[in-house]
């Protein structure tokens, strides 16, 4: 009979505590780094795919973090671990709202123990799914001095005593991508394989991956063996159909933005120039993998005069084969069609603490999701495909 291993979760999230900046920023940037306020919760709208909200005037208190003029609320859908759809809302919530396991990472592993994972790979929240807030923020000095405080509550805090069960993500300075390498080299040198990249960056204004603005970063990426995990929506925008489509479409239409992304890397030239380099895409699901690389495959054939002079002289799909990797909680479909995706690109998350999450049944999930197939595939799923990605130190 096959059995479910203890899941190595490649996608989950930190609710950062309220002092990761104010407590590690230089005396000078301390008044200036991201705090937490207590004030009234407010409302929150999507205005041209970005969220825009403001304190209210009531009496149920929210925390804000403050920011260089900016504020966001913490709020219960990402942060209901368990809870039942019906209570999740996007009212704003206190720390006291919340489960420990969110922002302390004691009660983060009792909380994986309890959920049959063994280690969790976890992206930010506040500073969104790459970091992208600090490379808005015009004080470039700022916002490196934040992203490297981030990075030293990764490393030391949220994962330091975790005896390796909490993996590292890191995020870089966007705006340089010389300071990105940098960053990356100063993190891949304290046990950190992972770096947390912008889906479409030219989405945040950015350049794209089709220029060669980004090698450096790709260069000490590669040379690192540090993977580009790139998070549903880290292009900060949300795929709707109209100004006045409920909010729902948008979440039914997220994983463009992951169909978008690879689809560009496919044919950007980069897998070419570093072949070492590796991609991780988390949340996106997988049941759309196998159409949109049949579809690379075919108009890199037959559009041969829509791809210039840089035409990659192999098929789309070796690079995705060799080169990219995507997991899923949700995806029956992927199941079924997991012979045309490659077991081998394949990783479970658990999502923890968002509303989405299989937090306490994921066990039960993947069972439910691919307890059937055979056990050394399985195995891969649920934990093998991980360790080999980020070079853990686990038994497959």
């Amino acid at each position: 009979m096959s059995v479910i291993p203890r899941i190595i979760s490649v996608d989950d999230h930190v609710i950062e505590p309220a002092d990761v900046w104010t407590s590690r920023l230089p005396a000078a940037y301390v008044e200036r780094a991201p705090r937490i306020h207590i004030a009234p919760k407010g409302e929150m709208t999507l205005v041209e795919g970005a969220w825009v909200e403001a304190p209210g005037d009531g009496d149920e208190m929210a925390a804000w973090w403050h920011f260089e003029g900016r504020r966001y609320q913490i709020k219960r859908m990402v942060a209901c671990p368990g809870m039942p759809p019906e209570e999740v809302t996007m009212e704003g919530v206190t720390y006291d709202d919340i489960a420990p396991g969110c922002y302390d990472p004691v009660a983060r592993v009792a909380d994986m123990e309890a959920n049959h994972v063994e280690a969790s790979l976890c992206f930010p929240n506040y500073p969104r799914f790459c970091g992208q807030l600090f490379s808005e923020v015009e004080d470039r000095t700022l916002g490196r001095l934040c992203i490297e405080a981030y990075n030293d509550f990764m490393i030391d805090e949220w994962c330091g005593d975790s005896a390796g069960r909490l993996i590292p993500l890191c995020v870089v300075p966007l705006w340089d991508p010389q300071l990105a390498a940098a960053e990356v080299r100063r993190n891949a040198a304290r046990g950190c394989r992972a770096v947390a990249f912008s889906e479409l960056p030219s989405w945040l204004g950015l350049p794209s991956i089709h220029t060669r603005h980004w090698d450096p970063f790709f260069q000490a990426c590669e040379e690192t063996s540090t993977v580009l995990a790139m998070h549903i929506g880290s292009g900060t925008k949300t795929v709707t159909t109209s100004p006045d489509a409920p909010t729902v479409v948008a979440a039914n239409l997220i994983a463009c933005n992951s169909v978008a992304s690879m689809v560009d890397w496919l044919f950007s030239g980069v897998f070419d120039r570093f072949p070492g380099i590796q991609l991780l895409y988390a949340e996106s699901q997988i049941g759309w993998i196998p159409y949109f690389v049949e579809r690379a495959d075919d108009t890199w054939q037959t559009h041969q005069w829509a791809q210039g002079e840089e035409r990659s002289q192999r098929p789309p799909s070796d690079y995705y084969r060799e080169h990219i990797s995507a997991c899923f909680f949700k995806d029956t479909v992927g199941i079924d069609l997991l012979d045309r995706i490659g077991e081998d690109n394949v990783l479970f998350e658990t999502d923890y603490p968002h509303q989405d999450g299989t937090f306490p049944r994921s066990k039960q999930v993947a069972e439910e999701l691919f307890g059937h197939l055979p056990q050394p595939t399985i195995n891969k799923i649920a934990r093998g495909n991980a360790i080999k990605l980020l070079g853990l130190d686990f038994e497959p």
